[in-house]
């Protein structure tokens, strides 16, 4: 083989890495995220903490919808929870179209630093939801506030937290799917 083609081949394997890094770049930002907490992203939990402390954190709930005909609201606007303690917050969404509509949540936690802390043993998020016109769908997330946030020198002072959701159109999402982490569904 001489040079010319092996140059041209490099360029083409260069360039194909290159763009399956591009793809894979936002999938592995959000696992990075997921499991460090990273940019104030609520990790996954399997059980909750044996630690229960006598600290309170209040966490607000905010909710927020783009580019969807669809209403979305948490059941309570804030939680009084001990640290330590495992909470569990409802939200629901209503399709206003006449379309069913395919849509994920993706959530964060403000302020960043209690991102790590503030962890879900079930949740509605990064899963496509199908929502048929008119239908409303309720949705828990279960959580806790892990005791460590107390010992924390970052993160320490945090009383008040504020988990955000915002729902978005799932792209290439089959219509008529099932939705899988729904609590149950009323027309």
């Amino acid at each position: 083989m001489n040079r010319k083609n092996l140059i041209a081949i490099a360029c083409v394997v260069t360039v194909m890495a290159m763009t399956g890094a591009a793809f894979a770049a936002v999938p592995l930002y959000q696992l990075f995220c997921q499991v460090t907490g990273f940019d104030g992203t609520v990790r996954k939990a399997e059980a909750a903490p044996d630690v229960m402390l006598d600290e309170t954190v209040l966490v607000r709930f905010d909710t927020n919808v783009r580019g969807l005909p669809m209403t979305f609201r948490a059941e309570q606007v804030s939680q009084r929870v001990r640290i330590g303690e495992t909470g569990i917050a409802f939200f629901n969404v209503t399709n206003t179209s006449d379309q069913p509509i395919a849509a994920t949540a993706a959530y964060n936690v403000v302020p960043e630093r209690a991102g790590p802390y503030f962890q879900k043993l079930q949740c509605f998020c990064f899963e496509s939801q199908t929502i048929q016109p008119g239908e409303t769908m309720k949705f828990p997330v279960q959580y806790f506030v892990a005791p460590e946030i107390a010992t924390d020198r970052e993160s320490r002072g945090v009383r008040e937290i504020t988990l955000s959701y915002t729902f978005y159109p799932t792209k290439g999402a089959q219509d008529g799917a099932n939705p899988a982490s729904a609590t149950g569904a009323a027309a």
